[in-house]
Protein backbone atom coordinates (compact mmCIF):
# COMPACT_ATOMS: atom_id res chain seq x y z
CA UNK A 1 0.00 0.00 0.00
CA UNK A 2 1.34 3.55 -0.89
CA UNK A 3 -0.11 7.66 0.64
CA UNK A 4 1.43 9.59 -1.21
CA UNK A 5 -0.28 12.35 1.22
CA UNK A 6 0.27 10.37 4.43
CA UNK A 7 -0.48 13.23 6.82
CA UNK A 8 -0.03 11.63 10.28
CA UNK A 9 0.32 7.88 8.83
CA UNK A 10 -3.87 7.01 9.58
CA UNK A 11 -3.80 4.87 6.19
CA UNK A 12 -0.19 3.27 6.80
CA UNK A 13 -1.52 2.58 10.43
CA UNK A 14 -4.32 1.01 8.79
CA UNK A 15 -2.47 -1.27 6.68
CA UNK A 16 -0.45 -2.15 9.75
CA UNK A 17 -3.25 -3.51 11.22
CA UNK A 18 -3.84 -5.52 7.93
CA UNK A 19 -1.12 -7.04 8.35
CA UNK A 20 0.10 -5.05 4.79
CA UNK A 21 3.41 -4.11 3.94
CA UNK A 22 2.81 0.72 2.93
CA UNK A 23 4.73 3.08 2.54
CA UNK A 24 3.98 6.88 3.17
CA UNK A 25 4.90 10.56 1.82
CA UNK A 26 4.59 13.75 3.04
CA UNK A 27 6.17 17.45 2.90
CA UNK A 28 5.56 17.87 6.46
CA UNK A 29 8.67 16.84 9.15
CA UNK A 30 5.78 17.05 11.66
CA UNK A 31 3.46 14.10 10.14
CA UNK A 32 6.37 12.13 9.01
CA UNK A 33 7.39 11.94 12.52
CA UNK A 34 4.13 10.78 14.21
CA UNK A 35 3.66 8.23 10.86
CA UNK A 36 7.30 6.86 11.46
CA UNK A 37 5.78 6.70 15.58
CA UNK A 38 2.37 4.58 14.18
CA UNK A 39 4.73 2.18 12.27
CA UNK A 40 7.45 1.87 14.87
CA UNK A 41 7.35 -1.38 17.97
CA UNK A 42 8.11 -0.74 21.49
CA UNK A 43 6.57 -1.35 24.64
CA UNK A 44 5.42 1.36 27.39
CA UNK A 45 8.74 0.35 29.98
CA UNK A 46 11.26 0.88 26.62
CA UNK A 47 9.57 4.37 25.87
CA UNK A 48 9.75 5.40 29.85
CA UNK A 49 13.14 4.27 30.14
CA UNK A 50 14.47 6.04 27.07
CA UNK A 51 12.61 9.37 28.52
CA UNK A 52 14.00 8.58 31.86
CA UNK A 53 17.48 7.67 30.54
CA UNK A 54 17.52 11.16 28.36
CA UNK A 55 16.52 13.23 31.03
CA UNK A 56 18.90 11.60 33.77
CA UNK A 57 22.02 11.61 31.71
CA UNK A 58 22.10 14.09 28.78
CA UNK A 59 23.86 17.07 28.97
CA UNK A 60 22.39 20.87 29.52
CA UNK A 61 20.88 22.00 26.63
CA UNK A 62 23.22 23.83 24.49
CA UNK A 63 20.39 26.38 23.18
CA UNK A 64 16.95 27.55 25.23
CA UNK A 65 14.79 29.67 22.89
CA UNK A 66 13.99 32.93 24.69
CA UNK A 67 11.61 36.01 24.85
CA UNK A 68 8.56 36.67 26.56
CA UNK A 69 6.71 33.89 24.46
CA UNK A 70 8.72 31.25 25.92
CA UNK A 71 8.86 32.12 29.21
CA UNK A 72 5.37 32.18 29.26
CA UNK A 73 4.51 29.04 27.24
CA UNK A 74 6.92 26.91 29.75
CA UNK A 75 8.24 26.88 33.02
CA UNK A 76 12.00 27.38 33.04
CA UNK A 77 12.68 23.99 34.31
CA UNK A 78 10.11 22.50 31.74
CA UNK A 79 11.77 24.24 28.70
CA UNK A 80 15.22 23.05 30.01
CA UNK A 81 13.69 19.56 29.80
CA UNK A 82 12.09 19.69 26.67
CA UNK A 83 15.40 21.10 24.94
CA UNK A 84 17.72 18.24 26.20
CA UNK A 85 14.81 15.72 24.94
CA UNK A 86 15.38 17.84 21.40
CA UNK A 87 18.84 17.91 21.36
CA UNK A 88 19.06 14.26 21.75
CA UNK A 89 16.17 13.52 19.22
CA UNK A 90 18.42 15.49 17.15
CA UNK A 91 21.17 13.33 17.26
CA UNK A 92 19.75 9.96 17.03
CA UNK A 93 16.32 9.24 16.84
CA UNK A 94 16.43 5.64 15.36
CA UNK A 95 15.43 3.43 17.56
CA UNK A 96 11.75 2.55 17.83
CA UNK A 97 11.79 3.71 21.20
CA UNK A 98 12.51 6.93 20.59
CA UNK A 99 10.26 6.94 17.60
CA UNK A 100 8.01 6.39 19.70
CA UNK A 101 8.74 9.03 22.69
CA UNK A 102 9.67 11.90 20.26
CA UNK A 103 5.77 11.47 18.80
CA UNK A 104 4.66 11.53 22.38
CA UNK A 105 6.61 14.56 23.39
CA UNK A 106 5.20 16.35 19.95
CA UNK A 107 1.92 15.43 21.10
CA UNK A 108 2.05 16.98 24.63
CA UNK A 109 4.13 20.03 23.42
CA UNK A 110 0.94 22.06 23.76
CA UNK A 111 -2.55 22.03 25.17
CA UNK A 112 -5.56 23.11 27.24
CA UNK A 113 -4.83 23.17 31.10
CA UNK A 114 -6.64 20.57 32.86
CA UNK A 115 -8.48 20.76 36.46
CA UNK A 116 -6.77 17.35 37.33
CA UNK A 117 -3.21 15.96 36.75
CA UNK A 118 -1.51 18.02 33.72
CA UNK A 119 -1.27 16.32 30.30
CA UNK A 120 0.42 18.89 28.17
CA UNK A 121 3.66 20.83 28.58
CA UNK A 122 2.49 24.33 28.19
CA UNK A 123 0.31 27.23 29.33
CA UNK A 124 -3.05 27.35 28.09
CA UNK A 125 -2.94 26.42 24.42
CA UNK A 126 -4.45 24.85 21.73
CA UNK A 127 -4.04 21.47 21.00
CA UNK A 128 -4.57 21.09 17.52
CA UNK A 129 -2.26 23.67 16.60
CA UNK A 130 0.55 25.79 17.60
CA UNK A 131 -0.64 29.40 19.50
CA UNK A 132 0.68 32.23 17.69
CA UNK A 133 2.69 33.72 20.10
CA UNK A 134 2.00 38.00 20.00
CA UNK A 135 -1.78 36.46 20.27
CA UNK A 136 -0.70 33.70 23.29
CA UNK A 137 0.78 36.78 25.25
CA UNK A 138 -1.77 39.03 25.06
CA UNK A 139 -4.23 35.67 26.36
CA UNK A 140 -2.05 35.20 28.98
CA UNK A 141 -0.65 38.15 30.80
CA UNK A 142 -4.34 39.61 30.27
CA UNK A 143 -5.77 36.31 32.85
CA UNK A 144 -2.14 36.39 34.55
CA UNK A 145 -1.92 32.77 33.15
CA UNK A 146 1.81 31.85 33.95
CA UNK A 147 3.32 27.73 33.00
CA UNK A 148 3.41 25.44 35.75
CA UNK A 149 6.28 23.55 36.56
CA UNK A 150 5.06 20.10 35.17
CA UNK A 151 6.84 16.93 35.89
CA UNK A 152 8.15 15.81 32.25
CA UNK A 153 8.79 11.93 32.79
CA UNK A 154 5.34 11.51 34.61
CA UNK A 155 3.45 13.13 31.34
CA UNK A 156 5.18 10.61 29.31
CA UNK A 157 4.23 7.76 31.09
CA UNK A 158 0.45 8.40 31.53
CA UNK A 159 0.70 8.88 27.38
CA UNK A 160 2.67 5.71 27.34
CA UNK A 161 0.43 3.74 28.96
CA UNK A 162 -2.47 4.76 27.35
CA UNK A 163 -1.31 4.82 23.43
CA UNK A 164 1.08 1.69 24.06
CA UNK A 165 -1.30 -0.72 26.02
CA UNK A 166 -1.99 -2.98 23.68
CA UNK A 167 0.98 -2.90 20.52
CA UNK A 168 -0.33 -3.46 17.31
CA UNK A 169 0.49 -6.75 15.13
CA UNK A 170 4.04 -6.13 13.41
CA UNK A 171 4.32 -5.08 9.20
CA UNK A 172 6.57 -3.78 7.25
CA UNK A 173 6.23 0.04 6.68
CA UNK A 174 7.68 3.28 6.60
CA UNK A 175 7.20 6.90 6.67
CA UNK A 176 9.83 9.12 4.53
CA UNK A 177 9.86 12.96 4.16
CA UNK A 178 9.29 14.00 0.46
CA UNK A 179 7.70 15.90 -2.06
CA UNK A 180 5.24 13.48 -4.24
CA UNK A 181 5.44 15.49 -6.96
CA UNK A 182 9.09 14.81 -7.46
CA UNK A 183 9.29 11.28 -9.96
CA UNK A 184 12.86 10.47 -7.32
CA UNK A 185 10.83 10.75 -4.08
CA UNK A 186 9.53 7.22 -5.43
CA UNK A 187 12.70 5.52 -6.55
CA UNK A 188 13.60 2.29 -5.65
CA UNK A 189 9.99 1.92 -3.66
CA UNK A 190 8.49 -1.50 -4.18
CA UNK A 191 5.55 -1.69 -6.21
CA UNK A 192 2.02 -1.34 -4.67
CA UNK A 193 -1.17 -2.92 -5.56
CA UNK A 194 -3.20 -0.15 -3.53
CA UNK A 195 -2.53 3.84 -3.80
CA UNK A 196 -4.76 4.73 -0.28
CA UNK A 197 -4.50 9.04 0.13
CA UNK A 198 -6.70 11.93 0.79
CA UNK A 199 -4.31 14.74 -0.67
CA UNK A 200 -4.56 18.28 1.13
CA UNK A 201 -7.60 20.91 -0.06
CA UNK A 202 -7.71 23.17 -2.47
CA UNK A 203 -6.40 26.09 -0.48
CA UNK A 204 -5.27 24.49 2.46
CA UNK A 205 -1.64 25.62 2.56
CA UNK A 206 -1.02 26.41 6.80
CA UNK A 207 -0.04 23.02 7.26
CA UNK A 208 3.34 24.28 8.71
CA UNK A 209 3.16 27.56 10.02
CA UNK A 210 0.20 26.04 12.04
CA UNK A 211 2.39 23.62 13.34
CA UNK A 212 5.33 26.14 13.78
CA UNK A 213 6.33 24.61 17.37
CA UNK A 214 6.31 20.96 16.76
CA UNK A 215 8.64 21.89 13.85
CA UNK A 216 10.68 23.63 16.08
CA UNK A 217 11.10 20.31 18.14
CA UNK A 218 11.85 18.81 15.00
CA UNK A 219 14.68 21.32 14.45
CA UNK A 220 13.17 23.95 12.72
CA UNK A 221 13.23 27.65 13.82
CA UNK A 222 12.14 28.99 17.05
CA UNK A 223 9.27 31.42 15.72
CA UNK A 224 7.33 31.30 13.53
CA UNK A 225 8.07 31.02 9.37
CA UNK A 226 4.89 32.06 7.16
CA UNK A 227 4.78 31.32 3.92
CA UNK A 228 5.17 28.18 1.58
CA UNK A 229 7.11 25.65 1.53
CA UNK A 230 8.85 24.53 -1.49
CA UNK A 231 7.74 20.58 -1.00
CA UNK A 232 3.98 21.53 -0.95
CA UNK A 233 1.72 22.11 -4.04
CA UNK A 234 0.86 24.86 -5.34
CA UNK A 235 -2.24 27.18 -4.48
CA UNK A 236 -2.21 29.81 -6.82
CA UNK A 237 -5.15 28.70 -8.73
CA UNK A 238 -7.39 25.74 -9.26
CA UNK A 239 -5.79 25.39 -12.49
CA UNK A 240 -1.98 24.86 -11.22
CA UNK A 241 -3.36 22.78 -8.58
CA UNK A 242 -4.93 20.17 -10.05
CA UNK A 243 -1.41 20.26 -12.56
CA UNK A 244 0.11 20.14 -9.20
CA UNK A 245 -1.81 16.95 -8.65
CA UNK A 246 -1.66 15.15 -11.97
CA UNK A 247 2.66 14.79 -11.31
CA UNK A 248 1.70 12.95 -8.25
CA UNK A 249 -0.63 10.31 -9.88
CA UNK A 250 1.80 10.47 -12.60
CA UNK A 251 4.39 9.36 -9.82
CA UNK A 252 2.50 6.89 -8.09
CA UNK A 253 1.31 5.55 -11.69
CA UNK A 254 4.94 4.40 -11.84
CA UNK A 255 4.97 2.50 -9.06
CA UNK A 256 1.60 0.72 -9.02
CA UNK A 257 1.43 -3.06 -9.73
CA UNK A 258 -0.44 -4.79 -12.19
CA UNK A 259 -3.91 -3.93 -11.57
CA UNK A 260 -3.51 -1.46 -8.71
CA UNK A 261 -6.24 0.95 -7.52
CA UNK A 262 -6.12 4.39 -6.63
CA UNK A 263 -8.61 5.77 -4.05
CA UNK A 264 -8.87 9.00 -3.20
CA UNK A 265 -10.57 10.68 -0.25
CA UNK A 266 -11.23 14.34 -1.46
CA UNK A 267 -13.45 17.49 -0.66
CA UNK A 268 -12.58 21.40 0.39
CA UNK A 269 -13.50 24.44 1.83
CA UNK A 270 -15.71 27.04 1.88
CA UNK A 271 -12.98 29.57 1.11
CA UNK A 272 -12.79 28.30 -2.14
CA UNK A 273 -15.48 28.35 -4.95
CA UNK A 274 -14.51 25.68 -7.07
CA UNK A 275 -15.85 22.78 -6.94
CA UNK A 276 -13.38 19.77 -5.28
CA UNK A 277 -14.78 16.85 -7.91
CA UNK A 278 -14.63 19.20 -10.57
CA UNK A 279 -10.18 19.59 -9.33
CA UNK A 280 -9.78 15.87 -8.81
CA UNK A 281 -11.23 15.31 -12.48
CA UNK A 282 -8.99 17.51 -14.15
CA UNK A 283 -6.17 15.89 -12.17
CA UNK A 284 -6.70 12.65 -13.10
CA UNK A 285 -6.96 13.40 -16.85
CA UNK A 286 -3.99 12.43 -18.72
CA UNK A 287 -2.18 11.05 -15.50
CA UNK A 288 -2.37 7.16 -16.24
CA UNK A 289 -5.58 6.43 -14.10
CA UNK A 290 -8.83 6.49 -14.53
CA UNK A 291 -11.93 7.27 -12.56
CA UNK A 292 -14.11 4.07 -12.27
CA UNK A 293 -16.56 5.56 -9.68
CA UNK A 294 -17.00 8.97 -6.91
CA UNK A 295 -19.26 8.18 -3.89
CA UNK A 296 -20.11 11.18 -1.80
CA UNK A 297 -18.45 10.10 1.67
CA UNK A 298 -20.73 10.51 4.97
CA UNK A 299 -21.53 13.84 5.58
CA UNK A 300 -19.12 15.52 8.33
CA UNK A 301 -21.85 18.10 9.79
CA UNK A 302 -23.34 15.07 11.19
CA UNK A 303 -20.42 14.29 13.72
CA UNK A 304 -18.64 16.13 16.07
CA UNK A 305 -16.51 18.36 14.07
CA UNK A 306 -13.60 20.59 14.68
CA UNK A 307 -15.30 23.84 13.73
CA UNK A 308 -17.91 23.40 16.42
CA UNK A 309 -14.79 24.41 19.17
CA UNK A 310 -14.35 27.99 17.11
CA UNK A 311 -18.02 29.31 15.87
CA UNK A 312 -21.52 28.29 17.15
CA UNK A 313 -22.11 28.00 13.69
CA UNK A 314 -20.08 27.07 11.17
CA UNK A 315 -20.56 27.05 7.74
CA UNK A 316 -22.20 23.63 6.37
CA UNK A 317 -18.70 21.32 5.43
CA UNK A 318 -18.20 20.82 2.03
CA UNK A 319 -19.54 17.31 0.11
CA UNK A 320 -16.20 15.17 0.19
CA UNK A 321 -15.71 12.74 -2.22
CA UNK A 322 -14.40 8.93 -2.31
CA UNK A 323 -13.17 8.53 -5.70
CA UNK A 324 -12.08 4.87 -7.46
CA UNK A 325 -9.55 4.73 -10.49
CA UNK A 326 -7.82 2.06 -12.17
CA UNK A 327 -4.79 1.98 -14.54
CA UNK A 328 -5.89 4.16 -17.76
Amino acid sequence: MLDPFCGRGTTNFAARLLGMPSVGVDSSPVAVAISQAKLASAGQSQVVSAAKDILDTAKEPSSIPSGEFWRLLYHERTLARICQLRETFLRDCSSPARILLRAIILGALHGPRPKAAPSYFSNQSPRTYAPKPDYAVKFWTSRGMRPDDVDVLSIVKTRADRYLAELPPNSEGRAVLGDSRSADTFSGMPKARFIVTSPPYYGMRTYLPDQWLRLWFLGGPDHVKYGQSEMQLEHLSAVRFAAELSCVWKNVASRAAAGARLIIRYGGINTRVFEPKDILEKSLKDSGWRMVTAREAPDSGRGRRQARQFRPKPKKAIVEYDVYCHRA
